[in-house]
């Protein structure tokens, strides 16, 4: 089947011929059409199989009548990430420059003002982050009540991450009658749950398995070190050891990105960093110093685990195994895009076991080991360790000294105060008291109360 094939309009499929396209993926070939026909549709399909295109071309075969008008957009797409957001702007211009509609483009880390202007001239497709979103409609910027097309990419993530008060709201804010999609490469069933809220009588179009990752990447797992320094020695030797042409490495936490990068630098690596605390132009001009290998690594967050389309990404490494066992299956998707070949490799400690089977559970898989793989007795005494350490940790302040290791003698009681025992100190010549001062202790410091001069009693 050709695109011609799907209902397409003339200019949409001259684009697409002029890019080089010729032959619709599975899922475009089961979506389009239902599109086409008005239909709410839900569609599932691995990363890199061509979801975007899934709704971006029969979006702008459906807009090329009619005229937007001021700050009241005709289309809106929602999207999880500002980068996602950022691609499907860059598809939406990409195959409809044969199209005069505008596109609008709201997220975080730009001006208000220069987003305000777009508005105002009136957007036939408004593609915005949730949050940027809420922003402009609650200054009296945005108006939604025009809005015939509500798209949710990586609807999963939308639903799952916080996002359900705001997409509740703004689906309250569109029209009843607009036609709703919802595309991701996984939709656990209670998440489908919560999709059913936003569609009507959608048609489901599933094109492989639910939460499957393409044939095309082979997929390893190197056991890894715990501790923070050999850990990242160990990041060191696979990238050492392998043909990496570019490659993005993932851990969970921005201070380990940066911790990442800092260490990678050091020793020599062509490296970027990229996380959610980073200002959108430096997030925008790393990825882009990327797609034009101007720096070979990449090591990120989950922000890039998402529909970022890297067309030739060579290796993706999980330097920690995602917290979220479906997000596996969009991070190892950033490699073996479009049918081309690629390589995942993911660290585990004997912490992660558990999460592992998770994973293999979800992609319905087993994952291959590099190497030979740890019996378990290595874990059995890799587990006792820890156990013990996390024990000794909470035993509270030792008994002993660090450095002599002695058990140390209890501080000596002070004699009862008699006249035979005093200890006299003459008074400082600052001060104006001239009689003798009783002190004890180990310090030459005396307080002021301790001056004053004061009667003993005669039974002293």
């Amino acid at each position: 089947m050709l695109f011609y094939d799907l209902g397409l309009s003339n200019k949409v499929t001259e684009t697409i011929a002029e890019i080089g396209y010729t032959e619709p993926t599975p899922i475009q070939i089961s979506a389009i059409p239902d599109i086409l026909k008005g239909r709410d549709v839900l569609g599932i399909a691995q990363t890199g199989t061509g979801k975007t295109a899934s709704f971006t071309l029969p979006l702008l075969t459906k807009l090329e009548t009619g005229r937007a008008r001021a700050r009241m957009p005709r289309s809106l797409i929602l999207c999880p990430t500002r980068e996602l957001a950022a691609q499907v702007f860059e598809n939406f211009k990409k195959y409809g420059k044969r199209q005069k509609l505008s596109v609008a483009l709201l997220i975080g880390g730009v001006a208000f003002k220069d987003q305000e202007r777009i508005l105002d001239r009136g957007a036939d497709v408004l593609i915005a982050t949730p949050g940027r979103l809420m922003d402009h409609f609650e200054r009296g910027k945005l108006m939604l009540t025009r809005v015939e097309y509500f798209v949710i990419d990586e609807a999963d993530r939308m639903l799952d991450m916080g996002f359900i008060p705001d997409i509740e709201k703004i689906s309250k804010l569109i029209p009843f009658t607009r036609q709703t999609l919802l595309f991701s490469a996984t939709m656990p069933k209670e998440i489908e749950i919560l999709a059913d809220k936003f569609l009507q009588n959608p048609v489901r179009v599933e094109v492989v398995g639910e939460s499957a990752t393409a044939s095309t990447i082979d997929q390893k797992i190197i056991y890894a070190p715990s501790g923070h320094k050999e850990k990242r020695m160990c990041l060191r030797d696979i990238l050492n050891a392998l043909p990496i042409k570019n490659g993005i490495i993932f851990a969970n936490r921005k201070k380990d990105v940066e911790i990442l990068l800092k260490s990678l630098t050091v020793h020599k690596f062509s490296i970027g960093a990229l996380h959610g605390d980073m200002a959108q132009s430096a997030r925008m001009e790393t990825l882009s110093n990327f797609k034009q290998n101007k720096i070979q690594l990449l090591v990120a967050s989950d922000v890039a685990a998402r529909g970022l389309d890297i067309p030739d990404v060579s290796h993706v490494i999980n330097y920690d195994l995602p917290i979220v066992a479906e997000d596996y299956v969009h991070r190892v998707g950033r490699t073996g895009r479009a049918g081309r070949s690629g390589n995942a490799i993911s660290m585990v400690t004997f912490d992660d076991i558990k999460q592992l089977k998770t994973i293999e559970n979800v992609i319905k898989n087993e994952i291959e080991w590099a190497g030979e793989k740890p019996s378990d007795d290595d874990f059995e005494v890799s587990s006792k360790l820890k156990r013990r350490s996390a024990k000794n940790k909470h035993r509270g302040p030792s008994k002993y000294k660090a450095s002599t290791n002695r058990r140390e003698k209890p501080a000596e009681k002070a004699a009862p105060l008699t006249k035979t025992n005093t200890v006299s100190k003459p008074v400082a010549a600052t001060r104006k008291h001239t009689a003798d001062i009783i002190a004890f202790g180990k310090n030459d410091h005396i307080p002021d109360f301790l001056l004053r001069s004061c009667a003993l009693s005669k039974t002293s």
